[in-house]
């Protein structure tokens, strides 16, 4: 039987009970401090935050009928992992939260190109997303998009 997921709350719900707690304290403080603008929802079977067609009608190139992604949140078999777009796209950025990760984490950073994995769901640091979210604005992140999209034509 296969469950229906619609929401970030329906999401939430079929979590492991060790694993609710961490997701909702992601979610709730993505909500309180995500670029303003941004919407929350359901995408590629994670939480999503992304540019809503209102502001960004072309949507992501590859699919362009969903949202511009900028942010996911998953509870994955063996961590939590928070994919940031802004990470990947920004070398500053990505920079800057690498050497921000020691002082905020006494484990080694877990982390491919936009997704930070958290094995240890205690150690989350939370304050450094806190700061993350800050970082970028909608309008940076898209003029961030389309320069990439500009290089691969």
């Amino acid at each position: 039987m296969s469950i229906q997921i619609n929401t970030p709350e329906d999401y939430i719900a079929q979590l492991p009970e060790e694993r609710k707690t961490a997701i909702s304290k992601l979610h709730n403080l993505i909500l309180k401090h995500m670029p303003e603008g941004l919407e929350s929802g359901m995408g590629y079977g994670m939480l999503a935050y992304f540019v809503p067609k209102s502001i960004y009608p072309a949507g992501y190139h590859c699919k362009p009928f969903p949202p511009l992604p900028f942010i996911n949140v998953a509870s994955q078999k063996n961590f939590i992992a928070i994919y940031h777009s802004g990470l990947y796209a920004n070398k500053e950025l990505y920079s800057w939260f690498v050497s921000e990760y020691p002082k905020h984490c006494k484990y080694k950073i877990d982390m491919g190109k936009s997704c930070i994995r958290f094995k240890k769901i205690d150690d989350i640091p939370y304050d450094l997303i806190t700061q993350l979210l800050g970082k970028m604005t909608i309008k940076e992140w898209i003029t961030i998009y389309e320069s990439t999209l500009n290089l691969k034509k």
